[in-house]
């Protein structure tokens, strides 16, 4: 997942990033920086955003993200 692309999800299930931190059980401030690019998360901290976006009915693909109807 893309910095891109979090941000879009996230934008897709309306969730602010603190919702998401919530969600996914990290920082804001790891969203926030990711985000803008500033930092690269771990991979499992990535995971865990990812499967927090996928639970909100998100899918992502190689071209980008999509709710799932």
């Amino acid at each position: 997942m893309t910095p891109e692309q979090c941000k879009a999800a996230r934008a897709l299930a309306g969730m602010t990033q603190q919702d998401l931190a919530e969600a996914a059980e990290v920082a804001k401030a790891t969203i926030a920086n990711f985000e803008t690019g500033n930092r690269q998360p771990y991979k499992r901290t990535v995971a865990a955003l990812r499967a927090a976006l996928e639970a909100q009915g998100l899918e992502f693909t190689a071209s980008g993200v999509q709710a799932v109807i």
